[in-house]
């Protein structure tokens, strides 16, 4: 039984849980009951730091009594208001919001309610404006190896994580996938971006002479993989990227769900890297990760490429019940407020440095074989165990919590990115804690 968990106190088997091993789960618990801060509290009252800042989305950190406010005060206003032939003020304050922060050019916003269904419009779009500006032809759609774009058909279609899509294996056709960048043998323990592998972008190269420019809509990228534990670009490879797909006509998507408000140190990784997208896709830190929200940024190109046909005909026939919810856009805009008052966008860059040697600390370690960072995220990666991929990392996973440490696992490999009101005694704390799991688990 794990450490610090409260038998017979909760009924589990109603409870189909979402990427848990349900039956293993069930057996020893480990359970949540409030939040605030830096901090959960376990349902028998120990503190865990947030090491993760929830799922990648609790950017401003936890019990946010502004957040919390807003949406009460826009339950009692205005519960919902439809978004198809009406609208209501506070979609469209919202989007004139997220539209100043954005990188230049990327102003028009679509709203979804996950990162999965704002990767299943980014993709419908791009190829929705290729039809519209006469290449209908341009229907493939590239995604990267070992990328992870939600759990939609379309984002599981352009996925790369292998566990994700042997299940499913109705995907979309004609979809095609360029290398990972992802390379031990030249960039262990790189520091921020690794050194080599900025030509693994001409891979695009290759599919476009196997396909033809003229059949691929659009390329589909995490800046930053987070997923799969944090694999920062090389250095040159998204500017690249970025020129063979303007040489082709091919749309380029950065996947923000992740690497979005803050994460690196600027509001987005576009930012971060000096490469703008044609189409950015959001959510997550969009809402502090309070209510269900997800947003698509779209180029004036995109956008006014599809304002043509007769003005009272739809130019795009797509969209959600839920697009631009008045709670989820009052939360939105609650977070906004706080991001500026608190200069979260961009304080992870004064943190990012002692972030950085803090994690590489843990270089030497037993089975340590790679760490990784970039911004405010960080990776450490395990030898798996002999035949047995991802039990040495359970075990650490389930060593931190027990001692107080709450991160992501993915296989052997564990994924930090703390709240961006992190401080440098929390980031002591944290490697601290996974320094002395790491050991005892050798």
């Amino acid at each position: 039984m794990t450490l610090h968990q409260i038998p017979n106190t909760i009924k589990t088997d109603s409870f189909w849980m979402p990427f848990t091993a349900n039956r293993q789960f069930k057996k020893a618990p480990r359970l949540f009951s409030s939040a605030e801060g830096m901090h959960y509290t376990t349902v028998d009252g120990r503190k865990v730091i947030d090491g993760s800042a929830g799922l990648w989305c609790v950017n401003a950190g936890h019990g946010r009594k502004q957040i919390a406010a807003a949406v009460e005060r826009q339950l009692m206003t205005l519960d919902f208001a439809p978004t198809f032939q009406m609208g209501h003020p506070l979609a469209f304050d919202f989007a004139e919001r997220l539209a100043e922060i954005a990188p230049k050019g990327l102003d028009r916003i679509f709203f979804t309610n996950s990162g999965s269904e704002s990767v299943d419009t980014a993709l419908k779009i791009a190829l929705a404006y290729h039809r519209a500006n006469g290449q209908s032809s341009r229907t493939r759609l590239i995604g990267r190896e070992r990328g992870y774009h939600g759990v939609g058909f379309g984002g599981t279609s352009v996925g790369g994580m292998v566990a994700n899509r042997r299940a499913f294996a109705t995907l979309l056709p004609g979809v095609d996938h360029i290398r990972h960048t992802h390379d031990l043998s030249r960039n262990a323990f790189a520091k921020d971006q690794p050194e080599h592998g900025a030509e693994l972008a001409d891979d695009l190269e290759r599919l476009v002479g196997l396909h033809g420019a003229e059949t691929i809509a659009a390329v589909i990228v995490e800046p930053v993989p987070g997923s799969t534990a944090v694999l920062p670009p090389p250095k040159g490879y998204l500017q690249r990227l970025r020129e063979i797909c303007d040489k082709h006509g091919i749309l380029l998507i950065f996947d923000e769900v992740i690497t979005g408000f803050g994460r690196l140190g600027t509001p987005f990784a576009a930012n971060f890297f000096g490469v703008t997208p044609d189409l950015m896709t959001t959510a997550k830190g969009i809402t502090n990760g309070t209510i269900p929200c997800g947003a698509v940024f779209a180029s004036r190109k995109v956008h006014d490429g599809m304002m043509v046909g007769p003005e009272n005909a739809m130019e795009l026939f797509h969209g959600y019940t839920y697009s631009a919810h008045p709670t989820a856009c009052a939360a939105g805009i609650a977070t906004l407020d706080i991001y500026k008052d608190e200069g979260l966008l961009t304080r992870g860059a004064s943190m990012a440095e002692y972030w950085r040697d803090a994690l590489h600390q843990l270089k030497g370690l037993p089975n340590v074989v790679d760490i990784r960072n970039c911004g405010l995220m960080g990776a450490v990666e395990l030898a798996p165990r002999d035949g047995i991929v991802g039990a040495r990392g359970y075990d650490v996973m389930v060593d931190c919590f027990n001692t107080g440490l709450y991160l992501r696992m993915s296989g052997d490999s564990f994924a930090m990115s703390p709240p961006l009101i992190v401080e440098k005694s929390h980031i002591d704390q944290m490697v601290s804690i996974l320094g002395d799991a790491i050991k005892k688990v050798a």
